[in-house]
């Protein structure tokens, strides 16, 4: 099956030399070589959020397998949806879904094959033009995360585990969220910064209690949470920021601004 672009033209530019252009725009002048067990990055228009995602996965060394785990923002489908087979059109070259490894991750009783959840969802979209932009060629596990409880996203990062605990040096898991959203600038950061020094522990138990404690509006606390534990069956145990910022730093509007995440963890 062929997953068509939903969001090309409007959270990223349509054509290839307008998409490189974009993304050379948005590059640090440095850049490193982390062998990354995972990152976490934004996934609003490259406008606001792409120097976020874009400086994120310049640190990181390439990987040829991708686990995406992306937010669920239409409530369609599965609370946690595999798209198991075919490819993902993309402006640069369409994206090969890896078809061995999502069949070890789904699993019968709670990661599912479903590809309804990912045909209008944008948090995974966004992300592919900027990996494949560092990356070249890679194989891709999409994963449409819903919300659930803690000991269910620790079964899922352990299933996950599981599925590649044998390969992980050829891994990278990629979990998509933005922070705060639509809250003054200063206090979506002071939020923000409670949820990031979780993330930094690498305690999505903590994250969790956190963001429903100072009601922080982070739509991918389910990706995240299963990144972080997964991450640490896969032994990381440091979680880096690369680069924090909102859309006020992109609009000029400190009004009611959006929270980005740059983090790596290894």
């Amino acid at each position: 099956m062929l997953r068509k672009c939903v969001v090309k033209g409007r959270f990223y530019p349509s054509s290839p030399e307008s998409l490189r252009k974009e993304i050379e725009r948005l590059k640090p002048e440095t850049s490193s070589n982390i062998s990354a067990k995972g990152i976490i990055i934004p996934h609003a228009g490259y406008i606001y959020s792409g120097k976020v995602a874009v400086s994120t996965v310049s640190v990181v060394k390439p990987k040829r397998r991708i686990i995406a785990l992306g937010t669920n923002h239409t409530g369609i489908g599965r609370t946690f949806s595999v798209f198991p087979e075919g490819e993902w059109e993309m402006p640069f070259a369409n994206v090969k879904i890896d078809t061995e490894l999502a069949n070890k991750i789904i699993d019968d009783d709670l990661i599912k094959e479903d590809y309804s959840a990912h045909l209008h969802e944008h948090s995974i979209e966004v992300a592919l033009p900027i990996l494949q932009y560092f990356f070249g060629n890679f194989e891709l596990v999409p994963m449409v995360c819903g919300i659930s409880e803690v000991n269910t996203y620790q079964k899922v990062a352990r299933r996950i585990y599981e599925a590649v605990k044998d390969i992980q040096d050829e891994i990278m898991i990629v979990a998509s969220s933005d922070m705060t959203h639509y809250e003054e600038d200063s206090g979506a950061r002071k939020k923000d910064s409670i949820a990031i020094e979780s993330i930094l522990k690498l305690d999505e138990e903590e994250l969790i209690e956190k963001v429903e404690e100072y009601n922080i509006s982070m739509c991918g606390i389910a990706p995240v949470s299963i990144l972080l534990h997964c991450c640490k069956l896969l032994k990381a145990n440091k979680a880096e920021v690369v680069l924090y910022q909102t859309s006020g730093d992109a609009s000029g509007d400190y009004s009611s601004v959006v929270g980005y995440l740059g983090a790596v963890i290894h």
